[in-house]
C-alpha cells in the first residue's frame, strides 16, 4: 500500500515538473523525488525540443493505449461527473442538518473535491504516458550509441529515467544488471581505445555491484532466494561474455578484463553463501559491503 501510494505521488510530481519545464505554472513545493526525476524531465524537454526521427512501434502504441484505458477505468477518471447528481438527494435526505453527508456547509464542496481528484488522477496518467513515450522514443534512437557518440548522453539519461520510474528495489536491481550487459556490449565496440575501454568496464562493474547489492539485500530481507536466481543467471552469462573480451586483447586490456571476471566470481560466491544462509533459516545478516549482506556460515559448516 505504501509503495503504491509513493509511486502515485511520484508520478503526479513528475507531471508537475514536466508541466513547469514546458512553461506551465510553478508549483511552490519540493519533493524528495525531485532529484531522481530531474533526469526524466530533462529527457522530456529534449524530446520536445529535438524529437528523434524514430517512429513509435505499432505494438507499443497499441499496448500503451490499452494500458491507459485500463488505468483510467481503474482510477475512475471521467467518472466524477455523476457525483454532483447525488448531492441534491443527499441534501433532501438530510433535511439540511449540519454534519449530514452532502448537507449544510459540506455539500457545495463535494463537486470541487471530485474535480481535484479527477485532475490528480489525470496528472498521474499524463506523467506515466509522457514517461513511457520519452523512454521508448529515446531508447530506440540511442540504443546502439557508445561513448563519444552524440546520443550516448541521452542513452544514459534514459537509463536513469528508467531507474526513477522503477517501483521496487528488485526492479531497480534487475535494471542495473541489464545496464551492465549493455556496458559490456559497448566495451566490445571500444577495444583498442584504452581509456574508453577501461572507463566502460568501470561503469559495467559499478552497475553490476549496484544491481547485485539491491537483489541480495532484497533476498536476505525476505528470506527468498528468487533474487539470487537472477544474480546467478546474470553471472553465468556475463562471465562467459566478459571472457570473450580476452581473445585478441592487449596485455593491458586482458588485465582489466580479469578484474571484472574476479568481481563476477566474488558475486557468485556471495550469492551461494546467502542462499545457504536462507536455507538453514539464519536471520538476515547485520553486516554488508558493496555486494550486499555478508552472510555467516550455517552451524554445521563451521
Amino acid at each position: 500500500m505504501t509503495s503504491n501510494l509513493f509511486s502515485r505521488r511520484r508520478a503526479e510530481r513528475f507531471a508537475q515538473l514536466l508541466d513547469e519545464a514546458n512553461g506551465g505554472r510553478r508549483h511552490h513545493v519540493r519533493s524528495r523525488a525531485d532529484d531522481h526525476l530531474a533526469a526524466l524531465v530533462a529527457v522530456g524537454r529534449q524530446l520536445n525540443a529535438d524529437p528523434p526521427p524514430v517512429a513509435v512501434d505499432p505494438d507499443f502504441h497499441t499496448g500503451l493505449r490499452a494500458m491507459l484505458v485500463a488505468a483510467a477505468e481503474r482510477e475512475g477518471v471521467g467518472a466524477g461527473a455523476s457525483a454532483p447528481e447525488a448531492a441534491p438527494a443527499a441534501r433532501r435526505g438530510g433535511l439540511g442538518q449540519r454534519g449530514t453527508v452532502g448537507a449544510g456547509p459540506r455539500g457545495p464542496f463535494l463537486p470541487a473535491v471530485t474535480a481535484r481528484r479527477a485532475r490528480a488522477r489525470g496528472a498521474i496518467l499524463i506523467g506515466v504516458t509522457a514517461g513511457a513515450i520519452a523512454v521508448s522514443g529515446i531508447s530506440a534512437a540511442s540504443e546502439n550509441a557508445v561513448p563519444g557518440d552524440a546520443l550516448y548522453g541521452m542513452k544514459r539519461s534514459t537509463e536513469r529515467a528508467q531507474l526513477a520510474l522503477a517501483s521496487s528495489d528488485l526492479s531497480r536491481g534487475q535494471l542495473f544488471l541489464d545496464f551492465a550487459r549493455t556496458r559490456l556490449g559497448e566495451a566490445a565496440a571500444l577495444r583498442g581505445d584504452r581509456l574508453g575501454f577501461d572507463a566502460v568496464l568501470d561503469d559495467m562493474d559499478s552497475d553490476t555491484r549496484q544491481g547485485v547489492r539491491l537483489l541480495t539485500t532484497t533476498a536476505a530481507q525476505r528470506s527468498d532466494p528468487a533474487g539470487l536466481d537472477s544474480v546467478n543467471a546474470f553471472v553465468t552469462g556475463q562471465r562467459r561474455a566478459v571472457g570473450d573480451l580476452l581473445d585478441g586483447a592487449s596485455r593491458a586490456e586482458r588485465d582489466r578484463v580479469r578484474e571484472s571476471i574476479a568481481l563476477l566470481d566474488a558475486i557468485r560466491k556471495r550469492s551461494d553463501g546467502l542462499r545457504a544462509a536462507i536455507e538453514c533459516e539464519l536471520p538476515a545478516p547485520a553486516g554488508s559491503d558493496a555486494l550486499g549482506p555478508t552472510p555467516t556460515a550455517c552451524p554445521g559448516d563451521r
